[in-house]
């Protein structure tokens, strides 16, 4: 298994809990704007991000939430190795709708929500 992306909870901003709900999960970097912060996972990455994206079929692990790459939007990636920023929608969908979303398999949300707390681990693999 190789790590593309292993990064740590920091902070998990006030709306982010009705998002992952819905099974949407928005990752920003440490030092985001207050605005985005609120419906943003902070995160301070540890290894990574990768020169290449992940493909279809990479995993995602939040804590002991795990999930499959279905698509990726085509700046995906480079944002998140820029800014740190990426929204990733757990519902299985084969495109992304958004150029820089990640889509991955549908989790239990309940379980989502409950993995995301300050110093969990956030690991993308191939």
């Amino acid at each position: 298994m190789t790590v593309l992306l292993r990064t740590r909870v920091t902070e998990i901003g006030p709306e982010v809990a009705d998002l992952a709900e819905g099974g949407v999960l928005i990752l920003f970097a440490d030092g985001s704007p207050p605005e985005l912060a609120e419906v943003s996972v902070l995160h301070k990455t540890e290894e990574g991000p990768s020169a290449d994206a992940p493909q279809v079929g990479a995993s995602i692990a939040i804590g002991p939430v795990s999930a499959t790459i279905t698509a990726i939007g085509p700046t995906a990636w480079a944002k998140v190795r820029e800014i740190g920023h990426v929204v990733i929608t757990f519902n299985g969908a084969g495109s992304a709708e958004r150029p820089g979303e990640i889509c991955a398999s549908v989790v239990e949300t309940d379980q989502l929500v409950a993995a995301l707390k300050p110093d969990a681990t956030i690991t993308i693999a191939a």
